[in-house]
């Protein structure tokens, strides 16, 4: 019986794979941008990435096509994380030069250095926060999203991370500050090991006959965490239901969105998070089954935990990358940085309905009140579906409430033969 409701629900979520739930004359709006079935982004912990040259070529590789001498780029859209304060030899932005700061200030301008992985080892005070802060400020920076990282002491998780970053009067306390400087997003060391989040929770694909038991140990302490979850156990909150996404308070009572991370390796989250072991985890088997599944995934990892800073991505992580590439031109997986893509995902989830205005042909989007705060690059690639005989148009204007129009465009018809209108995705210029 439990198999066959398993079967129930995978075939539900392939049957709602294309849209969600928002209602009007329009129809519905997809879940993720035309023509993509699935959205990934890397979301990179910069632990032991030596300096900026091992930082710039990551960064490069991923986003570029250009030939490094050890590698060509696969020229994807792909952020990293950033904190400031740390041990000599380890790329942090106090620690570099003043070209390592211009670079990742440049960086940040883009879009592609998106998220704070605490302030670093050696933040350990509310003064070594608002020094960081005050110089993202002094330059325009804002960063919205915020990463703990392994047991600094100003991260915001209690359980996992064990930070004192959201407890007032504690030395490190700085949430109040954090916030109001612009950080929303939160992650506080969830990791799971479900391929394909916003889906019905199902550990099929996690599974692997070439290590069948580290697979099976995986699989049961995901089933653990999913059942502790659903029984309320604060600790698995976001295993019970499988959401990317929830609101959630710091324990200084500030409201912020927790997302978590996925890490599908068959050894367990916490394995294969690095340059070398992301190539078992962008596999055929995971990026097929994220399709499949029409989720998202935030994957977990270090890519700059490499064997060597010159070289940081082996042969192997290569045909992983290219792999991804791959995926992504054949219009199955949108690839996209973390900031991205919980921006998009606030924005769609924030959609009430979606309709056509009486005169004109343009499309109206209602919006729920609260959620995130939201701008219009995260409403770039909403896509609503039309009845057929409502194609053929071109060119339609899309009206956002409180925030504006949008020039959209029609496309073709998609995987189901579903026509549909899209404020367009426009992909971040990469700047170095």
């Amino acid at each position: 019986m439990i198999a066959r409701r398993t079967e129930q629900l995978e075939a539900r979520g392939r049957d709602e794979a294309g849209t969600t739930s928002a209602t009007g004359a329009a129809s519905a709006v997809r879940r993720f941008p035309y023509p993509y079935r699935a959205m990934l982004a890397i979301c990179s912990d910069l632990d032991e990435t030596p300096d900026a040259r091992a930082y710039e070529q990551i960064m490069t590789y991923l986003n570029t096509d250009r030939d490094l001498g050890w590698g060509r780029g696969v020229g994807l859209e792909v952020g990293n994380t950033i904190y400031f304060d740390m041990p000599a030899g380890q790329f942090a932005y106090w620690s570099t030069d003043d070209r390592g700061r211009a670079m990742t200030r440049e960086l940040m301008r883009s879009g592609h250095v998106d998220c704070l992985h605490s302030f670093g080892d050696g933040a350990t005070t509310r003064e070594h926060a608002k020094r960081a802060l005050d110089e993202l400020t002094r330059h325009d920076l804002r960063i919205e999203v915020w990463v703990d990282h392994a047991q600094a002491v100003t991260n915001f998780g209690a359980d996992i991370m064990q930070g004192r970053g959201d407890v007032p009067g504690a030395e490190a306390y700085h949430a109040d500050v954090t916030c109001d400087y612009g950080v929303q997003y939160v992650w506080r060391g969830r990791v799971t090991s479900v391929i394909g989040q916003d889906r019905p929770h199902s550990l099929r694909g996690v599974f692997d006959a070439r290590d069948p038991a580290a697979s099976l140990r995986t699989v049961g302490k995901e089933a653990v965490k999913h059942v502790l979850g659903r029984a309320g156990q604060v600790k698995y909150a976001m295993h019970g239901p499988n959401a990317l996404v929830r609101p959630a308070r710091l324990r200084d009572g500030r409201a912020v969105f927790e997302f978590i991370r996925c890490n599908p390796y068959r050894g367990g989250v916490e394995r294969a998070a690095t340059a070398a072991g992301i190539a078992e985890v962008l596999t055929d088997r995971f990026l097929s089954r994220l399709v499949e599944r029409g989720g998202a995934a935030i994957v977990y990892t270090h890519l700059g935990k490499a064997r060597r800073a010159g070289e940081p991505f082996e042969a192997a992580t290569q045909a992983a990358f290219e792999r991804l590439a791959r995926y992504e031109r054949a219009g199955n997986i949108l690839v996209t940085t973390t900031r991205r893509l919980l921006g998009y995902r606030s924005a769609r989830e924030a959609v009430i309905a979606a309709r056509e205005a009486p005169v004109g042909g343009s499309l109206k989007i209602t919006v729920a009140p609260g959620g995130p705060r939201l701008g219009r690059q995260d409403w770039q690639g909403l896509t609503v579906t039309l009845p057929a005989e409502r194609g053929g148009r071109g060119v339609v204007g899309i009206e956002v409430e409180g925030v504006g129009r949008f020039a959209g465009r029609e496309n073709p018809p998609d995987e189901r033969g579903q026509i549909s209108v899209m404020i367009p995705w426009e992909r971040l210029q990469y700047p170095m």
